[in-house]
């Protein structure tokens, strides 16, 4: 689709040469899942977030985590007015459509764990009353890698709230010349155009459940997810959960290519971003390798 190709160019003037990291990106977001960027600082982690604000014309709040945070640092909190004898909410900053939560490790599981329901649900439930958080609610958290100093580790069912994880890496030579003469990147993300509204692409995530999967598609699906299962090389196996959110986001890359219909090499395409995030090693070998090793072993045909 056009509009999606030029968004995906806008994006990429200010985050160079990462043109497959982009696709993921914006393939998380067509498939109303929740982004997660693993790298050292000043990868352009940030910058990307802005970006994809920026291009879909999207509310955007950026919380930075620290040890110290509390919940109610992103709920928010009830405050007494003396005007009205009552108690009134000071909404937090996940009330918006696009949340940054930069260096999300950085905070305590506690307060890590004040987003599962607003993640999973699109709501908040704050004194016992549910408040909608606006449409569309995508969260794009950054972390920094969990070797490095006043990090805690994401719990499992946090990591499984991300539809997809994925790492920018450093930039190839040429490209890192041209981001050093090209000046702060981040001030031209603020320039960008807009390109889809927020209104479009809530109807952009509507039409990815309508790309069409063969049941030939769907036996491949759930034969990689048994091959995670039955690997004694993996803790435990991905889950139903994990399996919904691989098919919808190949329809996603699909829709972005062009297509009305999955093929094999989109799931295959997006395998390692959903995947390796919920998965760990059992004797501290490479995930990454072992989910690679996955897609060579299990035939995209039944034999």
């Amino acid at each position: 689709m056009q509009a999606l190709t030029k968004a995906l160019g806008e994006v990429a003037k200010v985050v160079l040469g990462k043109e497959d990291q982009l696709k993921l990106a914006l393939t998380c977001l067509m498939a109303n899942g929740h982004l997660l960027i693993e790298d050292l600082p000043g990868m352009g982690k940030t910058t990307l977030a802005h970006a994809l604000a920026r291009v879909f014309q999207l509310e955007y709040r950026r919380v930075q985590f620290t040890s110290d945070m509390l919940p109610a640092d992103i709920l928010g909190v009830s405050v007494f007015d003396p005007s009205t004898q009552d108690f009134t909410l000071r909404e937090g900053p996940v009330f918006t459509q696009l949340l940054l939560a930069d260096e999300i490790n950085r905070a305590t599981p506690k307060t890590q764990g004040a987003l599962l329901e607003a993640m999973e649900e699109r709501q908040v439930t704050l004194d016992g009353v549910t408040r909608p958080l606006p449409k569309p609610f995508f969260v794009v958290a950054t972390q920094n890698p969990s070797d490095q100093a006043g990090t805690f580790v994401l719990p499992e069912s946090q990591l499984d709230r991300f539809l997809m994880r994925i790492s920018l890496g450093y930039p190839a030579p040429e490209v890192e010349l041209s981001l050093l003469a090209g000046g702060d990147l981040r001030e031209q993300a603020r320039n960008l155009k807009p390109v889809i509204s927020g209104d479009g692409l809530v109807k952009l995530v509507g039409m990815v459940d309508k790309i069409r999967a063969s049941h030939e598609l769907l036996d491949y699906v759930q034969r990689l997810l048994e091959a995670t299962r039955t690997d004694d090389r993996f803790v435990a196996g991905l889950s139903p959960r994990a399996g919904l959110g691989l098919l919808k986001a190949a329809r996603a890359w699909a829709l972005i290519s062009g297509r009305d219909y999955v093929v094999p090499e989109d799931i295959q395409a997006v395998w390692a971003a959903v995947a390796e995030h919920r998965l760990s090693a059992r004797q501290g070998g490479s995930v990454s390798a072992m989910t690679q090793s996955l897609l060579q072993s299990v035939p995209v045909v039944r034999r």
